[in-house]
């Protein structure tokens, strides 16, 4: 029998170790995560700032004038190999399509997009709750990136 316990325990082990926090990522419906992913970034976010701009340029017939809105995100992190210092967050409240999720080596950064209309949802989690972001990369062009909360308790 003690042989046979060793033998059953490394057969109920997956094949490949999950990326940390993937109890986070929604059902994956259409089998875009059935490989391993190549690579993994997680961060626990310890400071942010708020960045409102004011962009016009005068050259141009009408004068466009944007006003970006940007969230910077720093902290640690926290998967094996991760290198992520930061995660700037765009918010568009024009475009019919996000730009896709982009981590840049050289820099350490993460770059999201997400529609205006998540900015409150997101500086409410920020204000309330401990957040990770995570970015992950599948060998068959597969990304996924989110921010999320630990498990928090109902009141």
């Amino acid at each position: 029998m003690r042989a046979i316990f060793p033998l059953l325990f490394l057969l109920s082990m997956p094949l490949a170790a999950a990326p940390l926090h993937s109890q986070f990522l929604p059902p994956d419906d259409l089998g875009l995560r059935k490989e391993a992913a190549e690579s993994q970034q997680l961060l626990q976010v310890t400071s942010y700032s708020v960045v409102v701009g004011n962009q016009r340029q005068s050259n141009q017939q009408p004068i466009p004038v944007t006003s970006p809105l940007i969230l910077r995100l720093k902290g640690k992190p926290l998967s094996k190999g991760a290198t992520i210092s930061q995660v700037l967050i765009s918010f568009d409240a024009e475009s019919k399509s996000l730009k896709k999720p982009v981590f840049d080596d050289k820099s350490k950064t993460l770059t999201l997009n997400y529609p205006l209309a998540q900015y409150r949802v997101m500086l409410d989690l920020l204000r309330n709750d401990t957040v990770y972001v995570q970015f992950l990369s599948y060998p068959n062009g597969h990304i996924w990136a989110d921010l999320h909360t630990g498990s928090v308790r109902a009141r």
